[in-house]
């Protein structure tokens, strides 16, 4: 019988599994326990924050008739969207256990019930950020969404319901949704006019 972690691709695949626990342990056991409050906060947040803001700007556009605010609204929404569904979607493809599931050393302090690859929460925050940032690209719009973005994927693993590579493919699928999105809509756009 073939030992496949003798095969190179599964002693990789070992290996970056090996580090991404090892990531995940450290940053659980070396958490201040009194900061776990406001880390349940931040990663409440996520979807809150990433379909609340573009939401009620939508709402307020609609309400003062402000076309131009109700497309950027827009032009945010649909790929935090897009995100929320290609990150649900991969989560059952991939079907990968969460790691309290996986390490008893490992304990669950926040929500987290399906598959767990990628995180939706660092998706849905890293989409709005990188959609807030380029629809609004100022400093003072920026830095904070991005630094939240951040913060919402760290408290994932703080909170014991993500491992490290969840919390980078769901930042990487926030990111390319937004990007990609809005990218496309600005070529369109200019090549409209």
């Amino acid at each position: 019988m073939v030992n496949l972690i003798s095969i190179p691709f599964f002693r990789l695949m070992q290996n970056l599994h090996d580090l991404d626990i090892g990531i995940l342990k450290w940053i659980f056991e070396n958490r201040n326990l009194s900061l776990d409050p406001v880390f349940i906060f931040i990663t409440n947040s996520a979807a809150a924050i990433a379909f609340g803001v573009p939401g009620i700007l939508l709402l307020f556009a609609l309400y003062k008739k402000i076309p131009g605010l109700r497309r950027e609204a827009l032009v945010m929404l649909f790929p935090i969207a897009l995100s929320a569904i290609i990150s649900n979607v991969m989560k059952y493809v991939f079907n990968t256990p969460r790691p309290y599931e996986m390490y008893s050393f490992i304990q669950k302090l926040s929500v987290g019930g399906s598959p767990s690859f990628p995180s939706g929460h660092t998706a849905d925050a890293f989409a709005f950020a990188i959609a807030i940032s380029l629809v609004y690209p100022k400093w003072y719009i920026i830095i904070p969404g991005l630094i939240w973005a951040s913060l919402v994927g760290y408290s994932r693993m703080s909170l014991g319901v993500h491992f490290p590579s969840d919390v980078i493919g769901g930042a990487l699928i926030g990111v390319a949704c937004s990007y990609g999105y809005i990218s496309l809509v600005r070529r369109k756009y200019l090549k409209s006019q």
